[in-house]
């Protein structure tokens, strides 16, 4: 692969980017990064956030021969200097047609939402599966997926990475088979341009609270809300949770570049919505135990009911809130190409890593392993486990990052107020800033009266006397982290064994007694 100069000068052009050019001894481009530890030779360099002159030099002593940045330095003399007003819409631009424009190759369903996107991108891709025998690629928060090998499936670091990453995973996906994408798409993607000019077949739009609002995230919920909406701006279809918070807001930004045939929407019941519309699918639950979810999706009109998707599908993971998550799957996988066998295959054999994980602990009740990581989500899912367990305690595991979403820890404490027993309060991704610190935020906004507050900063151990406080008819919940490997400390990703490992650990200890 490679890219020349005059083809970059017409794009950035295109996009009223481009500032001015200096030639330097090389005008093709063999590679592109933005990682001085991974340059290559005759590669170019994109000089992007928290930007440091050394991480030129070091390109450069690699083998780099230009560089894009906002502003011309010293360190970069010899190389072509590619100088923009936005280097992150400059870097996304570039890197599609550095990689050939995967995206026009693939049928892409993205997801935004505060919570469920990563449960619903699951329930898509093992949907479509089916249909297109295991031909679907997916960008989750917890996993990536450009293939069917081992080595084409890893961790992901963020919900939605860097464009130049995006575009580069996406050729992999093309070249690996893959005819179709589901992926997540955060506010923060829109926030930082990561997906600046990406289009999509579906965008979905699951709901909206308050969160990710702070000083290094969006500095208001009207920030944090538009962000969001600019998935719906750019898709050719969109789906709609007519159930939403802001609803209105959200409709007329699907409206403003989506024909209203082309935006599909959904609820629990029918009601009347903007334009004189109704929902064009309601879900009612038929069952929504611990140990059984299943719903009934009706079509509600002529257009809808030529999709073939009445009737009745059972959802492998428990909860009542992912009733809404499966429908809008439903949907979304059923405009790619599934019928109604795909989508009930893929919800009745869909696993979600670190999502309602149960593990069964005997004398010392049920432990789910979860990735509930906001008010909204942790309200949902200890609502949701003590409806259906009203006799035992409900026990929960619990932290928050540092250096983001601090509006979170409020969260927390109003939810553990609400639902819980008894809390663990421990340590989740701290950052830069003190765990005790963190923990003593949240401790402010949980009653004590209502609930018994324990601290403890080693989270194996507060995994491990949570399960131990515990009797046969608790509910032992580990919250946030699920199957994350890491825990961010210092800026060091730090090796952790997973909450679901060390749950396992705890209880084959339990046994071996």
């Amino acid at each position: 692969m490679s890219l020349g100069i005059n083809e970059i000068k017409i794009i950035l052009s295109e996009h009223n980017l481009l500032k001015k050019i200096v030639i330097g001894d090389h005008d093709t481009f063999h590679d592109v990064t933005y990682d001085s530890r991974n340059v290559k030779k005759n590669a170019l360099f994109f000089c992007k956030g928290n930007f440091k002159t050394q991480y030129l030099s070091m390109a450069k002593d690699s083998g780099a021969s230009g560089y894009v940045s906002e502003k011309q330095y010293d360190e970069g003399n010899g190389l072509t200097q590619i100088i923009v007003t936005d280097v992150q819409k400059a870097m996304s631009i570039i890197g599609a047609a550095f990689y050939g424009y995967p995206e026009n190759n693939l049928f892409i369903i993205a997801y935004t939402g505060t919570k469920g996107k990563t449960t619903s991108s699951y329930f898509a891709k093992s949907i479509l599966d089916y249909t297109t025998n295991k031909k679907t690629a997916l960008l989750s928060t917890i996993d990536t997926i450009l293939g069917n090998q081992s080595d084409q499936k890893f961790k992901s670091h963020l919900t939605t990475p860097e464009s130049l990453d995006i575009f580069k995973y996406m050729k992999t996906a093309v070249d690996n088979g893959m005819t179709h994408m589901v992926m997540e798409v955060s506010s923060q993607a829109y926030k930082k341009n990561r997906v600046y000019g990406l289009k999509y077949n579906i965008g979905l739009f699951l709901n909206i609270s308050p969160d990710h609002i702070g000083p290094n995230e969006h500095p208001t919920f009207a920030d944090y809300l538009h962000c969001k909406e600019q998935l719906l701006v750019n898709s050719d279809t969109c789906i709609i949770n007519a159930d939403t918070d802001h609803f209105s807001d959200v409709y007329n930004a699907a409206k403003a570049t989506t024909e209203p045939e082309n935006i599909y929407l959904f609820s629990d019941h029918d009601k009347k919505l903007l334009d004189n519309r109704h929902p064009d699918f309601i879900f009612d639950s038929v069952a929504d135990t611990i140990n059984d979810n299943k719903i009934k999706l009706l079509p509600n009109n002529e257009k809808v009911a030529k999709m073939n998707l009445s009737g009745e599908y059972r959802i492998a993971v428990a909860g009542d809130y992912n009733e809404s998550n499966a429908t809008s799957a439903i949907i979304a996988t059923a405009l790619a190409g599934a019928d109604a066998q795909d989508v009930k295959n893929g919800l009745e054999k869909v696993f979600v890593p670190g999502r309602m994980e149960s593990y069964n602990a005997n004398q010392n009740g049920f432990v789910y392993v979860d990735y509930a990581h906001n008010y909204a989500s942790m309200h949902a899912l200890l609502s949701f486990l003590k409806k259906g367990n009203p006799n035992g305690k409900v026990i929960v595991v619990v932290g928050s990052p540092g250096n983001k979403g601090e509006d979170r820890r409020k969260g927390f404490g109003m939810a553990l107020t609400e639902n819980a027993d008894e809390a663990f309060l421990t340590t989740d991704d701290p950052a830069f800033e003190n765990p005790e610190d963190i923990i003593e935020e949240i401790d402010s906004y949980i009653d004590h009266s209502k609930v018994d507050v324990h601290v403890q900063l080693d989270r194996r151990m507060a995994i491990k006397q949570a399960i131990l406080s515990g009797n046969s008819n608790s509910i032992i919940v580990i919250a946030g982290k699920g199957r994350d490997p890491y825990q961010k400390i210092n800026g060091v990703d730090t090796p952790y064994e997973t909450d679901s490992v060390v749950v396992k650990n705890v209880l084959k200890g339990l046994e071996n007694e």
